[in-house]
């Protein structure tokens, strides 16, 4: 569909409830609607015209139109268009429809809306705290202007957020906030009937680290691309990459096509290492300690290129907005040929090695299913999608970088169970050595980084995506005065796939319960609090921070 067949659609289910239509291009359209019909909007997207949930964010417009605009995000990926649904609710009631009773996969953005701007979600069928902890004071937002970045609101007492009750006649098995298994912190409340799980519970969020705060109050726009690397401990280049797309977008900046090129190569080795990592730490979650040492050895030369190319094993600090900041010398593509084709040999011997492997097929096959349908509901995404034949890749749906001059080949499979999601990723791999194969040989000449000469104007939007490791991750700005933007809103793709455990892990024996969460690649945030529970009464609750602090 086209931006104005989409927009047609929705004229005709709403009516005079959509206020305004502003496509740009043929790949963004931007909607504004009355939020009394934001309900009907939202159906017409997910359910009557196919598209896919992204995020929904909130945003502060007080002081230029009295209230706040909530914004939900639509992709249409067959026809490369995302559409964002705006819709401005008033200072004294901020509330607005929820819409996660039709679209389940919203459930938490709408509740990180309440805990971070107030604005209520009306109908929401579970309106518990998300991101807030729980002695954060009532009626006090840290994304809405008047809350200062700085501020250190004193602890509430009493404010204890109640966690789901055990299903009758089952037992709850507490999986974190730290597990053997899980190399971050995590809360998983998982209710057991003997050893199969019947239920589940989440509680994340432990360490908010307010990095959209920081970006709409106190960075300027090219200090972001350093803060956005540290999103994620892995996948950093992407989260910095989708926000300079994002601004470059708003502000019509052309990048150079070299720089293009030089975003696609370190894209595709983050992806690689990234890989390699969880193949490790797939191996190491189910006892195979071997798998993990052999992919990790053949990781670290990765890593060391990396290093060579950039200054950073990791953390590269490449991006900027317009471009990136250091070259990949001519020089350095042998170096780089040598390292794939080192790592193209051995992963090929483990990949010839895994499929046949009596104790992976064990342990992966029939075990952490999530059906086609169940994937659309979650709005899950990259591999966990893709392992249960939902063939979304931003490379190729989207194309960014230079992924529009570039053969990318989507890997798929249709089990739908962890195995299925392994298959994935030892298949991406070698796709990825590939890509940066053809990214090298046709480098163009040119320049690394566009001039900017003019102030970024207030009040354009900019979106971005990028196919990391996990699946997509997703950017909005929303540019404003003092060379900063006015709002930026991340999503990561687990955010996205944690809400497809529960589904995912009901009906499997608990021994499983680990590798089924691990097979999403999951990244957590850090945690400062921590669940105890009461071996004789049962009783679950957590410690705030004050408590824990006490008792060091």
């Amino acid at each position: 569909m086209t931006a104005e067949q989409i927009a047609q659609a929705l004229r005709k289910r709403i009516g005079d409830g959509l206020l305004e239509t502003a496509p740009r291009g043929r790949t963004r359209l931007y909607l504004t609607i009355n939020p009394a019909v934001v309900v009907d909007a939202a159906d017409e997207l997910f359910n009557a015209l196919g598209g896919r949930f992204v995020i929904t964010a909130a945003t502060d417009q007080r002081e230029e139109h009295g209230g706040f605009l909530v914004s939900h995000f639509f992709a249409f990926d067959q026809d490369d268009l995302y559409v964002a649904l705006h819709a401005r609710v008033p200072e004294d009631a901020p509330r607005i429809d929820s819409i996660t009773p039709i679209i389940p996969g919203a459930g938490w953005s709408e509740r990180e809306v309440q805990d971070l701007m107030g604005v209520e979600a009306v109908g929401h069928p579970d309106p518990r705290r998300l991101v807030l902890p729980d002695d954060w004071p009532e009626g006090l937002y840290p994304l809405r202007c008047d809350f200062s970045s700085h501020d250190r609101p004193e602890p509430a007492q009493g404010m204890e957020m109640p966690m789901k009750q055990a299903p009758e006649g089952a037992v709850m098995v507490p999986v974190g906030p730290y597990f053997p298994t899980q190399h971050e912190p995590e809360s998983f409340a998982v209710f057991v009937e003997g050893e199969t799980v019947v239920d589940s519970d989440y509680r994340g969020f432990y360490n908010h680290r307010g990095i959209e705060k920081l970006g709409s109050c106190d960075l300027t726009y090219n200090q972001i691309p350093f803060v956005a690397e540290r999103i994620c401990g892995i996948c950093g280049f992407v989260h910095s990459c989708a926000y300079c797309m994002a601004v470059e977008e708003a502000a019509g900046i052309e990048v150079p096509r070299r720089a293009r090129y030089i975003r696609t190569i370190f894209l595709e080795l983050e992806r690689l290492h990234s890989h390699m990592l969880w193949t490790g730490v797939a191996g190491h979650i189910i006892g195979f300690d071997t798998l993990f040492m052999q992919t990790w050895r053949m990781r670290e030369p990765l890593m060391w290129l990396c290093e060579q190319l950039t200054g950073n094993r990791k953390t590269y600090g490449m991006n900027i907005i317009g471009g990136v900041r250091r070259d990949i010398p001519d020089d350095a593509h042998d170096k780089i040929e040598q390292v794939l084709a080192d790592i193209e040999r051995e992963w090929s011997a483990l990949t010839d090695a895994v499929p046949g492997d009596r104790t992976l097929h064990a342990r992966l096959r029939d075990v952490g299913y999530l059906s086609p349908e169940m994937v659309r509901e979650t709005c899950a995404l990259g591999p966990t999608a893709r392992g249960s034949g939902a063939a979304i890749d931003i490379r190729v749906d989207h194309p960014y970088a230079a992924y529009d001059e570039i053969d990318v080949t989507k890997c798929v499979e249709e089990g739908g169970d962890t195995w299925a999601r392994t298959l994935v990723r030892l298949a991406e791999t070698p796709v990825a050595i590939d890509i940066i194969r053809q990214a090298l040989a046709r480098m163009p000449e040119g320049e690394i980084r566009a001039e900017i000469t003019e102030e970024i104007p207030a009040g354009l939007q900019g979106i971005a995506a990028v196919e990391a490791p996990r699946g997509e991750s997703f950017h909005w700005v929303l540019t404003g005065e003092d060379n900063r933007p006015a709002r930026w809103r991340v999503r990561a793709p687990t955010y996205a796939n944690l809400q497809a455990v529960a589904p995912m892990i009901q009906g499997d024996v608990l021994a499983d319960v680990p590798i089924d969460i691990g097979s999403l690649d999951p990244c957590y945030s850090c945690t400062d609090r921590m669940t105890v529970i009461d071996r004789r009464s049962g009783q679950m609750r957590v410690l705030t921070r004050d408590e824990v602090l006490a008792s060091r």
